[in-house]
């Protein structure tokens, strides 16, 4: 059995796509590919498809992450280029490779993300992050099924910055944009906590609501509080698998 570990987005007006929705539409995507899909046992059998935290419907994203198991083997780059063909233009496969190590959701332990505040000044974002960057704690609530919750939004997040790229604002409007990394934690801490988060220690309130996307997940870089390609590990394993058959086909019989 093969496993093939997959990048995909959500980009435009496919960010409203709930995860249920688009796993809708990557089975039918599968089945349009003609991909030998790998099904569970039992009376209702499926796809052998595994997701790992997907963004909260509405938000953007360029880093999704999902693992299929194949009863025959594909190559990577040509089962991609099948599937982003298949799937809507938003929803699209931008990387593949074979699994060759362990725990892909275990490298998933930090995201970067991307708010873009129209209306807010970036002089008043700067002194709403400053703020909140100092605060010890910054609680807010957040409404579950279980009830109102209150939890710390700050103690996930290892760094909030304003961002000021001119590309980022094509009109004369004023608009903030924000990166931040967060740390994947139980409760989870999303955008919407940290923007809330502003809120509560900063009286920053956008006039609309703000526009987000996570740009990168993997693996927290603690020392230097970078996100790494979760990804990676595999191709280095690959290319090592490589260079030691390359060794033994040189080496004297």
């Amino acid at each position: 059995m093969q496993r093939i570990r997959l990048r995909y987005t959500k980009r435009g007006r496919l960010r409203f796509t709930s995860h249920r929705d688009f796993q809708r539409a990557f089975e039918r995507a599968l089945r349009r590919a003609e991909v030998p899909m790998a099904y569970s046992a039992g009376f209702t059998p499926h796809p052998k498809v595994s997701y790992a935290n997907a963004a909260p419907t509405g938000t953007g994203s360029e880093a999704e992450y999902l693992e299929i198991a194949l009863t025959e083997a594909r190559d990577p780059e040509k089962l991609r280029v099948l599937l982003d063909e298949s799937l809507p233009a938003g929803l699209d496969v931008v990387d593949a490779v074979e699994a060759r190590t362990s725990g892909l959701a275990d490298r998933l332990t930090a995201s970067v993300w991307e708010l873009r505040l129209d209306g807010i000044r970036p002089e008043e974002a700067e002194r709403a992050v400053t703020a909140f960057n100092s605060a010890g704690a910054v609680e807010v609530q957040r409404t579950t099924k279980n009830g109102v919750r209150t939890f710390d939004a700050r103690s996930a997040v290892v760094h909030l910055e304003t961002h000021s790229d001119p590309a980022d604002r094509p009109t004369d409007q004023p608009c903030a944009i924000l990166r931040l990394v967060v740390r994947h934690v139980t409760p989870a801490v999303r955008p919407d906590d940290v923007l809330s988060g502003l809120r509560a220690v900063a009286d920053l309130a956008p006039p609309v609501p703000a526009a987000v996307t996570r740009l990168a997940q993997g693996l927290l870089d603690e020392e230097t509080g970078t996100v790494t390609d979760p990804l990676a590990p595999d191709r280095e394993a690959a290319t090592a698998l490589v260079a030691d058959s390359a060794a033994a086909a040189k080496a004297p019989a």
